[in-house]
């Protein structure tokens, strides 16, 4: 992909930045900054969605080491895709990026490995309602069954919608969920394996076989 520039870890966002320029932009000043090549949108970026990404990468990666590198590949990835990406919400454009890169560390660094974790048993539980004979990050046809399962997404109350994207878009824990609804642990297991039963039923209907 062309660039106007190099991006490398001695690009400026990463030191001595202007913070004051980096404070209270929105959204489409940022990416308008990125789109003009100006180093600065970076560090808008960081200092806006910094601890969003920061929380994405954690819950993955559960290491606070590994969390913060894949962050700063995030800025990377951004500075190498925008442009000519437009994202149309950036938040969701940077926790796409964060979450791809987590989980391809995280599979890099358990390989054949399942279970024993939180990570691995987010991936088990998902696979159980979409899998097609393979893991859920291998599916031939992973554009579709985003698709079919953001229809699903969109048909749920707020609650369960916010619970089941919560554990396996975030990869938040039982307990972190259970915190924020000010509800028990096993309520959340409750709603979440109801969701993952309308689910699979969902998926065979529209013609995956499980």
């Amino acid at each position: 992909m062309n660039n106007d520039i190099a991006f490398s870890p001695t690009v400026t966002v990463f030191e001595n930045v202007s913070e004051r320029r980096a404070a209270g932009l929105d959204d489409l000043e940022i990416i308008g900054m990125l789109f003009n090549r100006d180093e600065d949108g970076l560090a808008a970026v960081r200092n806006k969605y910094g601890g969003y990404c920061s929380s994405i990468a954690r819950n993955i990666l559960e290491n606070a080491q590994d969390a913060e590198e894949c962050v700063n590949d995030t800025y990377m990835r951004v500075w190498e895709t925008i442009p000519p990406e437009k994202p149309r919400a950036l938040s969701a454009f940077l926790a796409k990026i964060t979450r791809n890169i987590a989980i391809d560390r995280y599979r890099r660094e358990h390989t054949q490995k399942r279970g024993g974790d939180e990570t691995a048993l987010i991936f088990e539980e998902l696979e159980e309602c979409v899998s097609d004979g393979s893991s859920v990050e291998a599916s031939a046809e992973r554009h579709e069954m985003i698709a079919a399962v953001n229809r699903f997404l969109g048909k749920l109350p707020a609650r369960s919608r916010v619970m089941f994207v919560s554990r396996y878009c975030y990869c938040e824990s039982t307990r972190s969920i259970a915190l924020r609804f000010g509800v028990s642990e096993n309520s959340v297991s409750v709603s979440l394996n109801r969701t993952r039963a309308k689910l699979r039923d969902f998926m065979k209907k529209e013609g995956y076989e499980l």
